[in-house]
């Protein structure tokens, strides 16, 4: 039996990760991972409540869902889980005036937001417009403040593409930190409130839900924090080595999503 499925009926709830685990990123708008959207529509239909987790910072989250729709999921705006929408509640609360050195495609997230004389600096996965030009720019305004502030959508290392791994927003965020000699606010995976607001909207306790990841520390590790079982999928930016982490260990590892739901339908009926 799959340690991960017991004790058998607590399992409510599967939190997902998207991009590795539901669809490979790349040109044209990607590719879903083979038996993945007949997976979540299988989880849906036993009646498991579902939600998305995820670091995707380079569309906002409406074309993001609708890019994810046209691949074929059974997937709604109010089920997924991104950073940006959670930074904004960040930059109201506090009263702070973002630079943004983000991807274009995210900018729209941040309309309602006063980025006037800005008081810190918020990083996404901004791909392409990481230039010299932008980071320095962002190096400067926080050198120039007397409390530097820097939020990052997310630290991810890198991420696998239909082409091959790109470096994520960590890299960038890492370059910064040293700069400034300053450390970043993470706001996404693998921060705790990220997890917890999911299931908090889910209505479940961490031990009824199980997420399913493809990263080992911040997929696996950062839910395990929280009290959830965690299962990587040996799709996406999974490798051999994971399995070997020094540090973090997957409660299962599985082919894909197709096989883990599989497992936890079987234990479930």
């Amino acid at each position: 039996m799959a340690e991960w499925c017991e004790p058998v009926g607590r399992v409510k709830g599967v939190l997902l990760d998207i991009c590795g685990v539901l669809y490979e990123s790349g040109d044209g708008g990607g590719v879903p991972i083979v038996g993945s959207v007949e997976a979540v529509k299988r989880l849906k239909e036993a009646n498991l409540k579902v939600r998305f987790c995820t670091n995707e910072t380079q569309a906002t989250r409406e074309k993001f869902v609708k890019k994810l729709q046209n691949l074929g999921f059974d997937i709604t705006v109010d089920e997924v889980f991104s950073p940006a929408p959670a930074v904004c509640q960040v930059l109201k609360e506090r009263g702070l005036r973002p630079h943004l050195l983000v991807h274009d495609g995210l900018r729209p997230e941040f309309d309602q937001i006063d980025q006037s004389n800005p008081n810190c600096v918020v990083v996404g996965d901004a791909a392409e417009y990481f230039t010299y030009k932008n980071m320095n720019e962002a190096f400067q305004i926080l050198m120039g403040l007397e409390k530097p502030i820097l939020i990052s959508l997310g630290r991810g290392r890198y991420y696998k593409e239909t082409d091959g791994m790109k470096l994520d927003v960590g890299a960038y965020m890492k370059a910064l930190e040293y700069a400034c000699d300053i450390e970043a606010e993470v706001v996404g995976k693998p921060a705790a409130m990220f997890f917890l607001s999911a299931l908090s909207d889910m209505g479940l306790e961490p031990d009824q839900v199980v997420m399913i990841g493809d990263d080992i520390v911040y997929d696996v590790g950062g839910a395990q924090q929280c009290g959830m079982k965690a299962v990587q999928v040996r799709t996406g930016k999974y490798r051999p080595c994971d399995e070997q982490h020094p540090t973090v260990k997957a409660d299962g590892c599985v082919n894909n999503l197709a096989q883990a739901v599989t497992i936890l339908l079987e234990h479930l009926h």
